[in-house]
Order: C-alpha cells, then structure tokens, then sequence
C-alpha cells in the first residue's frame, strides 16, 4: 500500500532501449530504500540481506530472484544519486500536492528536532566585528549600523534565497528539553511543518546550531505554496514579531506562546492569568487551538523512532535530508491512509 502511493516510478529514470550494459533499475532501488525506512532498517547491509531471504520483499521491490538484488555498493551508488536530484523530497511534494489538493487546512503546527549524524561537525569562523568605542557617540558621531537578523533579511526574499541563507553543514547544537535541562549533540536539525492529522507537510534540515525561529519564515513560505492553512501555531522559541507579521501577511492566524525571556514581571503576570483561568475553569479557544502544536511533536517522534531517524548512517546535508526524506514520505503515506481505512 505504500508503494502505491509512493508511485517511485513516476520520478525515477529508466534506461531500457540504449546501448552498454544496463545499470540496476533505479526504480527498484527506490522502492527497496522505502521499504527500509517502512521496516526501520539501520543499515543498507541488513536491507541486502533482508531482500535475499524474503521473497516477498524482494518481488514487491522488482527483483524475482535472490542473485538479481544488487550489491551494497550499488545501493550506495544509487542513493548519492537519488540524494543529489533530491527524489524523495520531490516524491513528498507530489503526493502533498495529490492528496491535498482543493483542501483546507486547519492547523500548521510547527517544531524542530534534533537529529544526530556520524561525522565531525564543521567549524566556521565567525565574522570580525569593527570594535567600536563604548558609551554614547559624541556629537556629530553617526552610531554604529546594527547588523540585520536573518529573520530581518528573509522578509521579502524568495524561498531559494532564504534556504540558502541557513547554515546547513554538520554543528554542535544545544537546546534546553521538556525538563528544563541542557543537552547537546553533534548533527542537524530537522524543521516541521505538520498539518492536521499527523501530515507532514513542509521539511528543511539545517545545521545544528540555528535557532528555530530562523526557519519559521521559510518554512511557512514553502507550506503556503503547497496547501491552504488558517492557523500557525507555534511555541515559544517562534516568538518573534516579524514571524507574526509574516504569518498574517499570509492570511493565517499565528498561535505563538509568549515567551517572557528575562522579562520576569512578564512571567508572573502569564503565570497568573493561567492559574486564574485554571481556578474558573475556562479555557479560551486560542489554548484548545494551541494544544494542536502536538501533532508535530508526535509527527518528529515518529520519525526518530520508527522511520529511521535515529539511524543516521550517511553524511552531508543532502544524504542526510535524503534519508530523512524516505521516512517522511513513509510517514505521510502511513497517516493518510489511517484517514483511508
């Protein structure tokens, strides 16, 4: 069933007809790698394995003997190509575009994870800043030009040129969990746009080290020009004005909470007005609405834990957003057909 809606061959080269030896068929190998990440399999290796005792496997992937599945090399070979067109993120994009297609999306939940590779992280000098004399300028003295954020730039740029303003090489990445404790790994990040019902619907993997509002604005570019939406709803770490106002330049409503930061009256006042709403008993529509944000949390779950994201065996952004990709797209087939039956 997955392979049906896949549809892999749709997108993958054939070469039947021309002169030389024939390469493996590249449709074959496509469909052998979805069913890696439907079966989590960690490594390519086991895959081969798996192919030549299962006969069932192998027959659904192309191959009707043992001797025909190619060898690990070959699989290697096939998956830089399919990381270098970018197969599976065209694969995802066709079936959002299929199955979403005249649909009105109620909520965009937004979040990013992270995602461990095995390689060295890349160490990028940073840039020199003019020393400037501290105090107020004297009279006459024009201050200092403030430099522009990222989110500040992304405003009015095309997507292109927003992806390639984020950093995407292999970094160390810190961020605080659900217990209020640090942690850090070595690898990307994986940002997500999921829509009602556990669908992924927009991906980006950047380095490790970029903060998640700095994909907000790119991300919800990429998911506006794929389905129609109402609601953003992000958490805290999207607090930032421009992302509001670029969200309702869209025509969505954003659900962002407030994040009081080093503003401790703030705080207390929000601590409050929850327990407020709590001893009354209310609960306002914007928090039913809000609570939808855990659908992309259960979403980068899932593909951490059943469709191979955990497994990270490949490096470079392209391959790693490659496999990243195969369980995506599995996961999307997965929760559109819990909707089907």
């Amino acid at each position: 069933m997955v392979l049906d809606l896949a549809r892999v061959e749709a997108l993958t080269p054939h070469w039947h007809g021309l002169p030389g030896r024939p390469p493996a068929e590249r449709a074959a190998l496509a469909r052998a790698f979805v069913a890696k990440a439907v079966f989590d399999v960690p490594t390519t290796s086991l895959l081969v394995d798996r192919l030549k005792v299962d006969k069932t496997l192998r027959r659904l992937c192309g191959w009707e003997r043992a001797q025909a599945v190619p060898s690990e090399a070959t699989f290697s070979r096939a998956f830089a190509e399919f990381a270098a067109s970018a197969l599976p993120t065209r694969l995802h994009e066709t079936l959002i575009a299929t199955s979403h297609k005249d649909q009105l999306v109620g909520h965009i939940s937004r979040d990013a994870t992270a995602i461990e590779a095995r390689e060295k992280p890349v160490t990028v000098a940073a840039p020199e800043k003019p020393k400037g004399k501290r105090g107020r300028p004297r009279k006459g003295e024009e201050p200092p030009v403030k430099e522009v954020r990222r989110i500040e730039r992304q405003i009015g740029q095309s997507l292109e040129a927003m992806l390639a303003d984020l950093p995407m090489h292999c970094a160390r990445g810190v961020k605080r969990n659900a217990k209020g404790y640090q942690e850090s790994w070595t690898g990307y990040k994986l940002h997500l746009d999921v829509a009602d019902g556990g669908i992924p619907i927009s991906c980006v993997l950047t380095a490790a080290s970029v903060h998640d509002s700095q994909v907000a604005v790119p991300l919800a570019t990429m998911t506006a020009a794929r389905v129609t939406s109402l609601y953003d709803v992000m958490d805290s770490a999207y607090d930032d004005p421009m992302i509001r106002s670029h969200s309702r330049s869209l025509g969505h409503v954003p659900l962002i909470d407030v994040n009081p930061r080093a503003n401790k009256e703030l705080k207390q006042e929000l601590e409050a007005e929850a327990k407020r709403h709590q001893l009354l008993g209310h609960k306002l529509a914007e928090e039913v609405r809000y609570n939808e944000r855990t659908t992309a949390e259960r979403a980068n779950a899932r593909i951490k834990d059943e469709f191979g994201g955990r497994n990270v065996r490949v490096r470079g952004n392209a391959k790693v957003m490659c496999h990243l990709m195969f369980g995506t797209l599995v996961l999307t087939i997965d929760q559109l057909l819990r909707f089907v039956t």
